[in-house]
């Protein structure tokens, strides 16, 4: 690769931050997924462009790659996303959301450089989600073991802890100060 090709690599790498593409991948259906309007917005097209594009290679992008949500999906995310349109912004169509795969294909319909890079980033950014996924569920699963193993000696310390701070069940009788007589 020349040197050109590494500062332009290095350019695209940078073009977007990551947690903007983190912020955009949602999960619906059991699957992690990008809008239609986010990756146009990636991309710098129209949405409108984007879609025509995919609609021109439809055989590329089967279900499990891309799918169109409800409206009332499509209402929960405008609303989730405090989203306000402006007067004249309403969407015609129903979105599409893309997986994983689903934006790896989109790199072979749009064809430009911007693209390349914006799928590079975004391929990352799902990358990086998966492995933050990983560690949670390690963590999970070690503390679950830690709890296991150190439940029964914590138990009497909290069984010590619990009779201090409960309050005495039977009134003691006061004694008296002084000798007495019987």
């Amino acid at each position: 690769m020349s040197t050109e090709g590494k500062r332009e690599m290095a350019k695209g790498s940078s073009l977007i931050p990551i947690e903007r593409i983190e912020k955009a991948i949602l999960f619906m259906r059991g699957h992690k997924v990008m809008l239609d309007r986010d990756l146009a917005e990636l991309y710098e097209v129209e949405t409108k462009v984007l879609n025509q594009a995919i609609k021109r290679n439809r055989s590329r992008f089967p279900e499990d790659f891309m799918f169109q949500i409800t409206w009332d999906e499509a209402n929960e995310l405008l609303r989730s996303q405090s989203v306000t349109l402006k007067r004249g912004q309403h969407r015609k169509y129903r979105p599409y959301v893309f997986t994983e795969q689903g934006v790896a294909m989109l790199s072979s319909v749009l064809r430009s450089e911007r693209a390349i890079h914006v799928n590079i980033a975004i391929m990352r950014a799902f990358v990086r989600l998966r492995t933050i996924l990983a560690t949670h569920k390690d963590l999970a699963r070690k503390l679950e073991e830690i709890e296991r193993k150190y439940d029964a000696q914590f138990q009497i310390v909290f069984e010590a802890i619990q009779r201090l701070m409960a309050p005495p069940t039977e009134p003691e009788k006061k004694r008296r100060i002084g000798f007495g007589t019987d």
